[in-house]
């Protein structure tokens, strides 16, 4: 093998962009391991976490507890061939894993062509994906401000699906218990409800994603609409009286605003059932610029009166904030304030761009210092202090050391005068 050969496709890889960088490294693994398909799972990627290449009819398929299984295989710096599921179906698959010093490792999975890869074959592959991986943690470790903000955006919108399953599925559960042990119902009809009650939430649960990439508003009395239907269940199967008052507005809801709305009625809804309540009132009102979501229960229990963090992690990124009056022996009433205004992603401050590493360096730069004395009070090398002062001045959109020290002693960095 043509060792220039091998350090060009070493640099084309490590220079790939990072949505490129499983396509690269799948196209040049392939010329000494032939495969089908590439799935790879990493800790470092807010983003998107779970990346595939290759045969759509596997990576299709692909799913994140898939890939967890797999990783758990794994033997950092090895090839393990294996044969497990992938794509929904039991395959020969080798399994690279990785634990670099910075980051939190990634694992890929292929899907060789070949029932018994040759063992040199394992060996290069490992050693490549070794060094990708280095690569990548380094830069995730340290990314552009347009990545990062990228990150925080899909991280948010991610957690905001979590918790809109995750109360999906806690309604469904409740709803399906509330049939069972109804006294109401006889066995056949209870059958039949569950099954009737389980086969809806599939649906639900499946076109989720679908509806949550809308981008359009809704009117708030058919918002509320929908939150009647998804609690129906439970209000008519639950010995609890459950009272639902809807705002009574056609004025356009965001769908962001929406969504919250109804998974924060579920919520209260749902915790003020567990505190042992007899009586729930969940209302929407629409009050000058701002959303009022309110629960209202006669729960004996008040100490345990306060939102879910799931629930407070749903409407902070929304500028949401709480009201809550639990009186012992009377009951509690929370209410979800969301603003129905745009809420802007507040701008990096400069030196937020700056790593740790950096703001060192940028403060010896504060206070007159050389590269050399810079070196020398960090135990770092003149030539990597010359290469962090250069990502500096990029990231402080500054063309001067000079004026980098006039910015850090403005935003008052912290160590300059140390």
């Amino acid at each position: 093998m043509d060792p220039l050969h091998v350090l060009s496709q070493v640099e084309y890889m490590l220079a790939a962009p990072r949505p490129e960088l499983l396509p690269r490294f799948s196209a040049t693994a392939a010329a000494v391991l032939p495969h089908r398909a590439a799935a790879m799972e990493t800790g470092d990627c807010s983003r998107l976490p779970i990346k595939v290449d290759g045969d759509p009819a596997i990576t299709g398929a692909v799913t994140s507890a898939e890939l967890q299984r797999l990783a758990a295989l794994g033997v950092p710096g090895k090839a393990v061939v294996t044969e497990e599921t992938l794509g929904g179906k039991r395959r020969k698959l080798v399994v690279l894993t990785s634990a670099p010093v910075i980051g939190k490792g990634a694992m890929i999975a292929l899907v060789p062509t070949e029932d018994a890869p040759a063992d040199s074959a394992l060996e290069i592959v490992a050693k490549l994906w070794d060094i990708v991986s280095v690569n990548a943690a380094q830069r995730a470790t340290d990314p552009e401000p347009a990545v990062l903000e990228s990150n925080i955006a899909a991280a948010t919108a991610r957690a905001r699906a979590i918790t809109d399953l995750g109360q999906t599925h806690a309604t469904t559960l409740t709803s399906l218990l509330s049939v069972l042990r109804s006294r109401r119902l006889g066995d056949a009809a209870a059958r039949q409800t569950a099954t009737d009650l389980a086969a809806a939430a599939l649906v639900e649960l499946r076109s989720v994603a679908d509806r949550d990439q809308e981008l359009s508003a809704e009117p708030a009395s058919s918002a509320f609409d929908t939150l009647v239907v998804q609690l129906d269940p439970l209000v008519r199967h639950d010995d609890v009286t459950v009272d639902l008052a809807g705002p009574g507005d056609e004025r356009p809801l965001p769908q962001d605003i929406a969504h919250t709305a109804r998974t924060v009625s579920r919520g209260l809804v749902l915790a003020a059932l567990e505190r042992g309540s007899t009586r729930v009132r969940a209302s929407w009102r629409i009050e000058g610029q701002s959303l009022r979501v309110t629960v209202r229960d006669d729960g004996p229990d008040v100490a345990r009166a306060v939102p879910a963090t799931g629930l407070t992690e749903r409407i902070t990124p929304l500028g949401g904030s709480w009201e809550v009056d639990a009186v012992p022996g009377w009951g509690a009433t929370i209410t979800a304030v969301l603003p129905l205004g745009v809420q802007e992603t507040p701008e990096l401050r400069p030196l937020d761009r700056l790593n740790p590493r950096e703001l060192e360096v940028l403060a010896g730069i504060a206070r007159g210092k050389r590269n050399r004395q810079i070196a020398e009070e960090l135990a770092l090398t003149e030539h990597t202090v010359k290469f962090h002062v250069r990502k500096i001045l990029g990231k402080l959109e500054v063309t001067s050391r000079g004026e980098a020290a006039v910015l850090a002693r403005e935003l008052r960095l912290e160590s300059v005068g140390a």
